[in-house]
């Protein structure tokens, strides 16, 4: 009697080889097609992005974190000294926490009330805690839709709660991830960060610089107290390495409604065909004065 072998498995569905490097090409892709399949059937259209800090916490987090530790009796020592100082900075920037909370709220307030076939302008983030919680938090109290795209880390970060569960995604590729966030964007603002913070808005300047967007994106940075102490823009210009309208691709702005009011009227300017409200205010008067 002749022994068979036992059938080997498809392609597709071998593991061994969709893990090895021989199969990096087919996870790439994976990573391209899976979110893009899922967009369509959430009926995705567009978004705007919030960059910033996952090592935020709201405001009310922050402050019961250094009453606690200011509590304690322990002796003084070099390391109580630093958490209570690192407490105390968590506590002074849990502001940009409620103030992406609240922007993210305000414009999936206005967005949901959009009268469109597919979902417009949705509130995405990294998917993580911080200024990314933050975002999705305001959206999902506002009754919206909202994205999470997160990366799978030597440490651990978690998805927080927030995100629209179907839209909820996990990658590998931090390049992938990245076109996910520029390719759907509409808007970004950027919340004070670290070094993926500052990656992830010197990358779009730099598309939108080099005329790689086949779209307008409007920039915000939010926080000029923060930002005017980690960079001088004006020093690129006076150094001659960028041109003085490279700095006209990012607006800086300081509360909520400053932003959401720039978010508004640029996103119905290039990309709901509409006059913003300030234009339609003065148009009238404009055409009086006309012979």
């Amino acid at each position: 009697m002749t022994d068979h072998l036992k059938s080997a498995p498809v392609a597709y569905q071998n593991e061994t080889f969709l893990n090895s490097p021989d199969g990096r090409i087919l996870r790439m892709l994976a990573e391209y097609q899976e979110p893009l399949a899922r967009f369509r059937r959430e009926q995705i259209q567009d978004t705007v992005v919030f960059f910033g800090s996952a090592r935020f916490q709201g405001h009310k987090d922050a402050t019961e974190s250094l009453a606690s530790l200011e509590k304690d009796q322990a002796a003084p020592t070099a390391q109580r000294e630093s958490d209570l100082k690192r407490a105390q900075a968590s506590v002074d920037m849990a502001r940009y926490y409620e103030d992406a909370r609240k922007l993210a709220h305000m414009l999936t307030k206005w967005s949901i009330q959009i009268p469109a076939r597919r979902h417009r302008f949705v509130v995405t983030t990294g998917g993580g805690p911080g200024i990314m919680e933050a975002a999705n938090l305001g959206a999902h109290e506002a009754g919206g839709k909202s994205i999470g795209l997160n990366i799978q880390l030597p440490f651990e970060q978690h998805p927080n709660q927030f995100i629209t569960p179907s839209l909820n995604f996990q990658f590998h590729y931090f390049f992938m991830r990245k076109f996910w966030f520029a390719y759907l964007a509409k808007g970004l603002v950027i919340f004070p960060g670290g070094f993926g913070t500052m990656d992830e808005l010197f990358e779009i300047l730099t598309l939108a610089q080099t005329d790689k967007l086949a779209k307008k994106i409007l920039v915000i940075i939010y926080g000029s107290e923060y930002w005017n102490r980690i960079i001088n823009f004006n020093s690129f210009v006076d150094a001659g390495t960028v041109s003085p309208q490279d700095l006209e691709q990012f607006k800086i702005v300081d509360s909520p409604e400053d932003a959401f009011e720039f978010l508004r009227d640029g996103l119905t300017k290039y990309h709901l065909g509409g006059t913003p409200k300030k234009q339609r205010e003065v148009l009238p008067e404009i055409a009086k004065t006309r012979p």
